[in-house]
């Protein structure tokens, strides 16, 4: 599935798909933060014929109900194809020696093996996190490896 971006000089960005069934959609994000759900005309795919504001916390939910069911199916049918294959849901707690440091501080792909495949805060998948992704207390680490390796993630990344 190809997603076009689109720049909005002093908006924000535009990020636009086309469904199988050929309906167009697309998000607004803007540079406040406020979201635009577009659904467009389904006869006219220049013309929104729908467009939803929504707040963080819907924001939060619709990427929620959509995104990490989603990473999570993807996962388990790694599991079933690739013998061996572990991923473990680390949670950051306020006590964790990472709390309000970077993954790249972690150096966790270095160290064990494994790697960090997405952090879920508030509900949203940041997936492929980078070395500057920095953790918080109630964030939520997907890693994946083998058993041995996933298991050392979680005595760099929790408190015990």
């Amino acid at each position: 599935m190809e997603i076009e971006q689109t720049s909005l000089p002093g908006i924000g960005l535009k990020h636009e798909f086309t469904t199988h069934t050929g309906r167009r959609i697309g998000v607004v994000s803007h540079r406040t933060g406020r979201r635009d759900l577009i659904i467009y005309d389904k006869y006219d795919q220049d013309s929104a014929c729908e467009n939803i504001h929504l707040n963080d916390d819907e924001a939060d939910a619709l990427v929620e109900l959509l995104g990490a069911p989603r990473i999570v199916q993807r996962l388990n049918a790694l599991h079933r194809e690739v013998e061996g294959l572990v991923s473990l849901q680390l949670p950051i707690t306020p006590r964790s020696p990472y709390d309000g440091r970077t993954l790249g501080d972690a150096r966790v792909r270095t160290r064990t093996g494994a790697s960090v495949v997405a952090v879920v805060r508030a509900g949203q998948v940041h997936a492929s996190p980078t070395p500057d992704f920095r953790f918080l207390a109630g964030d939520v680490v997907v890693v994946v490896g083998d058993e041995e390796n996933t298991a050392a993630v979680a005595d760099i990344l929790t408190d015990g």
